[in-house]
């Protein structure tokens, strides 16, 4: 791990920091950007997603994606916890500490909504960052794209019905095409430019280098996506500082929970490392731009829905990192054969 990855923590803190400081001072811009949208999408953000994946996508050669099949119980592990397990437990823990513990202290228009977001947010498995998580952990690539791929299939017919569940509603308004302009713009067309990239660089022998010159432009496009989502709900997050702290605070049991279940249920199943850490990563991350987009239509942009899902974002770069870190530090347990 270079200079760079080494201190992420603090570049992520530094860039939440900027992002909340230049959305105070500076809003005419950061609305202008905010209001670059398709479909409720925000495309410079869609954009700087690209940066994040591609260069990781670059590394898949799709001629091996058979070995998936080795992989099959780190794939049922994650769809379990995905679908089965990560949207109710958070249902739970939204109705344990927004509901009860926390209700006195909590705008009392609002609850209903903050919980709507919490569980937006547990409904929508991660797409694209996940790529970052499972490179820091020098995760099974062919794992991570087909994992990925399979959640984005899942999500096109159960993100409504979990949702409308969950919400306790008889219908539920999904917004369709942010959903599958969602998966077009951060799978489908990565997937591609990356893919016609690598038949090109294979053909003049540059790929090595290509790879290594790209190295760094995951991780700047993440902390620039960073500045941009903190500095679009700045106002509020300086407004409502002990709001974000209480909704902090079942988005991170909820992290801490999820990946602790899939990495332990993974190790119980004789999952290879390179395939649990990812799988973990992928059982406790949320695909934090659809569930935005999501409460942004549903519920609108000033409500505690859409802040809910924004404090996700704010909690899962600094936790998601610290659950990097103990997977790799915890790899010599992990393979370690239990007695």
């Amino acid at each position: 791990m270079n200079l760079f990855e080494r201190y992420l923590t603090l570049w992520v803190a530094l860039c939440i920091v900027a992002g909340v400081a230049l959305g105070h001072w500076l809003p005419g811009p950061f609305q202008a950007i905010g209001r670059m949208e398709l479909a409720q999408v925000n495309l410079p953000v869609a954009v700087l997603v690209w940066l994040m994946i591609i260069p990781m996508l670059l590394k898949i050669d799709f001629g091996a994606l058979h070995q998936v099949r080795e992989h099959w119980k780190g794939i049922g592990v994650t769809l379990f916890i995905n679908w089965a397990v990560k949207p109710f437990s958070m249902a739970l823990l939204g109705w344990i500490f927004v509901s009860h513990l926390f209700r006195p202290y909590l705008p009392p228009g609002q609850i209903e909504s903050y919980i709507a977001g919490l569980i937006l947010l547990a409904a929508a498995p991660c797409t694209a960052m996940v790529f970052v998580w499972s490179n820091l952990t020098n995760g099974e690539p062919h794992f991570t794209l087909s994992q990925v791929a399979v959640n984005d299939l899942i999500m096109v017919v159960a993100f409504a019905p979990i949702v409308g569940l969950l919400l306790g509603l008889s219908a539920i308004t999904v917004p369709w095409d942010t959903l599958f302009l969602s998966v077009v713009l951060y799978i489908v067309v990565p997937v591609i430019i990356a893919q016609a990239w690598r038949k090109a660089l294979l053909k003049s022998g540059a790929l090595a280098a290509t790879l290594t010159r790209l190295g760094p432009l995951s991780l700047v496009a993440l902390l620039t996506t960073l500045v941009l989502l903190f500095g679009f709900q700045g106002e509020q997050i300086i407004n409502q500082p002990l709001v974000i702290l209480m909704l902090a605070v079942p988005i991170t049991i909820q992290v801490y929970f999820n990946s602790g279940l899939a990495y332990l249920l993974n190790k119980k199943l004789g999952v290879a490392h390179c395939v649990a850490g990812p799988s973990a990563l992928i059982g406790a991350s949320n695909f934090f731009e659809l569930a935005v987009a999501a409460a942004i239509s549903l519920f609108g942009f000033q409500s505690g829905a859409a802040l809910a899902t924004v404090v996700g974002v704010l909690i899962e770069v600094p936790v998601m990192l610290s659950v990097v870190k103990i997977v790799n530090s915890s790899k010599g347990w992990y393979e370690r054969r239990t007695s």
